[in-house]
């Protein structure tokens, strides 16, 4: 829609403004009374070839290799060109002065030959300037699908990781025959209510995500024992700030999978500060257990992916272990 009001509004300036400018260089005032049909057919054909032009886009016919579409259609216009200089002179024109003649039709060829390369450049270089523009929208299309269809891929990845690992949760309270066991359900329902609400959106507002957060922290501490300590902090500013969805749940779930013990002493530290220019994550945690080999990382390497398209260049991911304890920092500018 906006690409064909541009295009209107250029064949509207040419047609209006520049191209009665040009003929305003002509000596129109002695040609309009003593060359009438000349000057009339003259307007015309420069209206005619550039709408001819525009209506074939040889450029979009270069660009499919028409080359005999091309040269034809060149062909048949230098053709009329060439036919139009012998546009036959006014009987009342023509004198016996040989010099006089042929400098009226030296001027009448020229005048002819000028306008046809003032619009076939003209025309030329606003088609080449659409196609390409067309060209580029067309890579951006592409590009926008097929991350799109790659942000999909690695929430669904990243959606089956957690369910796996809370369903282990619950089996193990109800193996245990905890009271804790319908409170976690309950709160189970809801993270699945969330997580389904928002399977369609790319950006939410953050109180919804961090409240999600909150309640799968809730719910991990329900089958935790003493031995097991849990700080939660978040700051936020506003409420309605729009992040993706399902973003910080990986480095949660990979504290509480590797940073717990039921006979072990150790604390789980995440904290989370938003404000509507920057999103602040920090997570630190015990080394209770090693992941296995072949399962390392690759949460974490999705959620890079995610920022990879979500955020290119506006992010920083830092990893790894320090003294024992495993260590997250995730900050994204989020204008």
């Amino acid at each position: 829609m906006r690409n064909n009001r541009i295009s209107l509004y250029i064949d509207l300036l040419f047609c209006l403004v520049i191209i009665p400018l040009v003929i305003m260089l002509l000596p129109v005032d002695r040609w309009i009374t003593t060359n009438t049909a000349f000057l009339f057919t003259l307007v015309a054909y420069v209206y005619i070839l550039y709408f001819v032009y525009r209506k074939v886009c040889l450029p979009k016919l270069f660009m499919r290799k028409k080359y005999f579409s091309i040269a034809f259609i060149l062909t048949i216009l230098i053709a009329v060109t060439e036919l139009l200089t012998y546009f036959p002179i006014p009987a009342e024109r023509i004198t016996d002065d040989v010099r006089q003649m042929a400098a009226r039709m030296s001027l009448r060829t020229q005048t002819i030959w000028f306008f046809f390369l003032v619009v076939t450049g003209f025309s030329l270089a606003i088609e080449l300037t659409f196609e390409l523009f067309r060209q580029i929208l067309s890579r951006q299309e592409i590009e926008a699908e097929k991350n799109k269809a790659e942000l999909a891929l690695y929430k669904a990845q990243i959606n089956p990781h957690f369910l796996f690992n809370t369903l282990n949760t619950l089996y193990a309270l109800v193996l245990s025959g905890s009271d804790k066991t319908e409170s976690a359900f309950v709160k189970f329902s809801d993270i699945l209510r969330y997580m389904y609400s928002q399977s369609g959106s790319e950006l939410i507002p953050a109180e919804r995500e961090l409240e999600y957060i909150r309640q799968y922290v809730d719910l991990q501490k329900l089958r935790l024992n003493s031995h097991t300590k849990v700080d939660l902090n978040i700051e936020i500013t506003n409420r309605q700030v729009l992040i993706p969805p399902m973003i910080l749940i990986t480095f949660v779930e990979n504290a509480f999978k590797y940073g717990t013990s039921s006979d072990t002493d150790c604390i789980i530290h995440i904290f989370i500060s938003l404000n509507e220019e920057r999103l602040l994550m920090k997570t630190e945690n015990d080394i209770m257990r090693r992941c296995e080999e072949g399962e390392c990382g690759i949460g974490i390497e999705n959620c890079r992916k995610r920022l990879d398209l979500l955020y290119p260049g506006r992010y920083t991911l830092q990893t790894g272990e320090v003294n024992g304890r495993y260590n997250t920092f995730l900050t994204i500018q989020l204008r």
